[in-house]
């Protein structure tokens, strides 16, 4: 699914935080915002995926226009975002976790859920199944029974995309998915991501950890002050010079 921005601006009060943004995430390509602190990188998410509404321009997802959505309907669209903090039920283990994730499309109501409906123990019977297989399409069915909070923090930054693909949604929206990780979890996170890909996921990351960015990314976009400076491969974007003046440094530090 293509995810089309189209001269995003947003304004709050005075202050400009996006201004005539525009880009392309390609159907089953994996693209990385990227930018330093302050750049818009949260706010453009926050309009994608309706938490903002932009004081200009538009957001399509193939060839839908969905600027200004609330966030629920921004999902049954087919778009699901993680979030920089990891968010878990305590006392859910990461098998039941998922299965809430997904129990937005069980289309149960809530009284047959109270009365015990049939249809409710084959939709819940249902859940399980898919969540288990989004567990072992990932590798993490050996978690499927520990209790989210208790497990590693890389572990539960997988667990999140996990959730985000049990929505059923076809193109996800990644809010910094490697920060914190050790090197292992990162490459395991990466392995992940490609995986997804593989399968046509469409990927929107944002993401500070450069080195995973330009080992991953299909394509680039480069925020600054709320401008777009940049936008192309990996290669291209390592190497302009306003990139690296702005947010990557020095070239040699770049390679």
């Amino acid at each position: 699914m293509s995810l089309i921005v189209d001269g995003v601006t947003k304004r709050f009060g005075g202050n400009t935080a996006l201004s005539d943004v525009s880009f392309e995430v390609a159907s089953g390509k994996l693209t990385a915002l990227i930018g330093p602190n302050g750049a818009g990188k949260t706010t453009m998410f926050n309009c994608i995926a309706g938490l903002h509404r932009p004081s200009e321009g538009t957001v399509t997802l193939d060839g839908r226009d969905i600027t200004g959505l609330a966030p629920a309907k921004i999902l049954d669209a087919g778009i699901a975002r993680t979030f920089q903090l990891v968010r878990s039920f305590r006392e859910l283990t990461v098998l039941e976790t998922i299965m809430v994730a997904g129990h937005w499309r069980s289309a149960q109501s809530f009284w047959n859920s109270i009365l015990a409906f049939p249809s409710v123990r084959r939709s819940d019977e249902r859940l399980e199944e898919e969540a288990r297989a989004t567990l072992v399409a990932l590798g993490l069915d050996h978690l499927a029974d520990k209790r989210v909070h208790e497990l590693p923090y890389g572990q539960q930054r997988l667990i999140e995309i996990a959730k985000a693909l049990m929505t059923g949604a076809q193109t996800l929206l990644l809010d910094e998915p490697a920060a914190g990780l050790h090197p292992e979890e990162a490459l395991a996170l990466r392995g992940l991501l490609a995986a997804l890909r593989e399968r046509g996921t469409t990927i929107l990351l944002v993401e500070h950890n450069m080195p995973f960015v330009l080992s991953i990314a299909d394509h680039v976009v480069v925020l600054e002050f709320g401008h777009k400076i940049a936008d192309g491969t990996a290669v291209e974007v390592a190497k302009d010079q306003r990139v690296i003046d702005s947010y990557l440094g020095k070239e040699e530090d770049v390679a």
